[in-house]
């Protein structure tokens, strides 16, 4: 870490300091000092930010205020520090060097699947075909870690199976890499009083908690009591100032109810801080195509994800519709990347094809190989950023870069074909494309490009 960072580093630290001894008259004297020393950068953002502490109005006036009130300081600070300063000044600048000297993708994040087993029995779920015997030990996760920030990487991501059957390694990992964030997608069952005690000590660990939106739905998919368990969690981890999400499927079945004004106003209730809406994938010999969002639902979801950014406390994710903000799709190491229980190194939790793994390829090796150097050449695969991913609304294009490099299915479970795949995809993205470059040519990113 070079003196600049480190001055850095340090000064967001005070600044956290001076701000807790009076939130409400300090927050405006940083932002006064952020003016003065920034200059001409990050002027937008600055704007923003002054106007989320200073309008009552604002949706995010309470939420700014509740990073102060409502999180114990130390997760505050850690997660701060290990977002902006690690993940953002450190490791951002590492990767484009490393990006440009290997003349491949270099993520920003790692997904990693810590083991296969899951104690419950979800309606659909793929991660289940896999059975509940495999696992990355908590060496190879570690490794896995030490691999990624020598690359830049200080953001990892924890999917499964259930992450939390393997908690005790996800802690004792926390404390090792303290300098990183894990953020780790979990059904909850599992939070207990325990674990969010550990939670809080570390303080570098944030649960993303999946809802199928309301109780009927969520137990409807996930077993009876599923629901009143998660809200039992939310409760516990509200009462122990801790950051925590929620991560939710829309489907053609709730697409209604689980984008609804009255869910966002529920989570919101529930103390989350964020919701991370993901469209429904197609994955698995077993997946059910009619569950796919029509192109009207999907446009709903878009719009309404939009207007309730702009009207609610909550920050809303859109993992499909968001990419025009992320420039295409993110898989294939060109931001992140997916690395199963078994080892098997995935451009995209979504898409289960590789020609690497993690037992026999370093990080760098596998981020130059045929399938992730398929994704580096093709990014983005549709200049229309609402028809980025190259399985849903380009199959062609995964066809082609499965065959071209010779990728296997890491279904160890019920292999299936990329054809199969791609086939129920044909039909959507043809469907989706007009409404798509309908909302893509008056959109407002679409124009300053053209620009």
């Amino acid at each position: 870490m070079n003196a600049s960072t480190t001055l850095k580093k340090f000064g967001l630290e005070q600044a956290f300091h001076y701000i807790y001894k009076d939130p409400e008259k300090n927050m405006l004297k940083i932002m006064d000092w952020a003016d003065k020393f920034a200059g001409n950068d990050f002027i937008s953002q600055r704007k923003t930010i002054r106007e989320i502490i200073t309008n009552p109005e604002h949706p995010y006036y309470s939420y700014a205020r509740r990073l102060f009130t409502d999180i114990d300081p130390n997760v505050t600070k850690t997660l701060a520090v290990n977002f902006f300063i690690n993940a953002g000044l450190i490791g951002w600048p590492k990767e484009e060097e490393l990006r440009r000297e290997y003349d491949c993708n270099i993520p920003w994040a790692i997904l990693l699947d810590p083991t296969s087993a899951c104690n419950l029995h979800c309606t659909g779920c793929w991660a289940a075909e896999y059975g509940n015997k495999l696992n990355l030990t908590c060496d190879e996760i570690d490794d896995i870690i030490r691999q990624g920030k020598e690359l830049g990487v200080y953001m990892y991501i924890y999917t499964g199976g259930e992450p939390l059957v393997r908690k005790k390694d996800l802690i004792r990992l926390c404390e090792k890499h303290s300098d990183c964030v894990f953020l780790c997608f979990t059904n909850a069952t599992l939070i207990d009083e325990d674990f969010a005690d550990e939670m809080l000590r570390v303080g570098n660990f944030v649960p993303a908690i999946s809802l199928e939106g309301f109780e009927d739905a969520t137990d409807g998919r996930r077993g009876n009591g599923v629901y009143q368990k998660v809200i039992h969690a939310l409760e516990l981890l509200r009462s122990k100032k801790l950051i925590y999400g929620i991560s939710s499927c829309y489907t053609s079945a709730n697409y209604e109810s689980i984008t609804s004004e009255e869910y966002l106003d529920k989570v919101t209730q529930m103390g989350a801080w964020f919701i991370w809406y993901f469209h429904y994938m197609p994955v698995g010999n077993d997946a059910a195509p009619e569950l796919m969002p029509t192109p009207a639902q999907r446009r709903g979801t878009y719009e309404r994800i939009r207007r309730y950014r702009a009207e609610k406390p909550l920050f809303a994710m859109d993992f499909q519709n968001d990419a025009e903000y992320v420039g295409g799709c993110i898989a294939g190491g060109h931001r992140y990347l997916h690395i199963n229980a078994n080892g098997d190194i995935d451009p995209c939790v979504f898409v289960h094809y590789s020609d690497s793994n993690i037992r026999e390829k370093t990080l760098l090796e596998a981020l130059r190989s045929p399938m992730l150097m398929a994704y580096h050449r093709g990014q983005p695969f549709n200049e229309n950023m609402l028809r980025p991913c190259p399985m849903l609304e380009n199959p062609e294009r995964l066809r082609e870069m499965v065959s071209c490099a010779g990728a296997h299915s890491t279904d160890l479970q019920s292999p299936e074909s990329v054809e199969h795949l791609c086939a129920k995809c044909d039909r959507y993205a043809a469907d989706w494309k007009p409404m798509a470059d309908e909302l893509w040519d008056k959109s407002d990113r679409n124009k300053n490009k053209t620009q």
